[in-house]
């Protein structure tokens, strides 16, 4: 393991996991939201943002998924020094971390079971950058519409969300920005 995998955590851990616990929690119920979300100092080519979900989100009993150019011995390390998340292949991936592209196929990931709709993947997408433009977002959590620059792949998200109550739920990050896409948002064009 190299020593820089042993920074880059959270300084004052159960102040700074509770702070991006509420951050995550806020983006998924209001989607199309961008919440900051700071503490983490993950190696690149992680954001801070995801750095700080992994940090929040992962333990001993989370497989996570390594996607493209996020799939370094850096972060490897990084992730099993900090959280000890488990890391494993696509199909039993609780979380997959990665840029659009390097993720897809989405049919590779769980969706959950209609006893157990909880047991599906979350993608964390690591994005250039994060605005209040693009894709139209209504469903719940959203008083009228909201708009969210997604990747331009507007027909998996259709997909997805047609599935309700199974499918994939999506945390897109950028630098310190965060924002959620559950699968219960509908999604139209931009």
């Amino acid at each position: 393991m190299q020593t820089e995998a042993l920074t880059g955590g959270f300084a004052a851990a159960p102040t700074e996991a509770a702070l991006a616990f509420r951050a995550v929690m806020r983006a998924m119920a209001r989607p199309g939201t961008i919440e900051q979300i700071m503490g983490a100092e993950p190696p690149p080519p992680l954001s801070p943002a995801a750095g700080a979900v992994l940090l929040t989100l992962c333990d001993p009993e989370t497989p996570l998924y390594l996607a493209g150019a996020v799939d370094t011995p850096m972060v490897r390390d990084w992730i099993t020094f900090h959280t000890g998340a488990s890391l494993v292949d696509r199909p039993r991936a609780m979380f997959a971390l990665g840029p659009w592209s390097a993720l897809l196929p989405l049919a590779d990931y769980p969706i959950g079971t209609a006893e157990y709709p909880d047991r599906a993947t979350t993608l964390i997408v690591e994005m250039a950058q994060l605005t209040h433009t693009g894709a139209r977002l209504t469903g719940p959590g959203i008083a009228t519409t909201a708009a969210l620059s997604l990747p331009p792949d507007m027909a998996a998200f259709q997909r997805n969300a047609a599935q309700f109550p199974l499918g994939l739920d999506f945390l897109f990050t950028s630098g310190h920005d965060l924002a959620a896409l559950p699968r219960s948002t509908r999604v139209e064009g931009q």
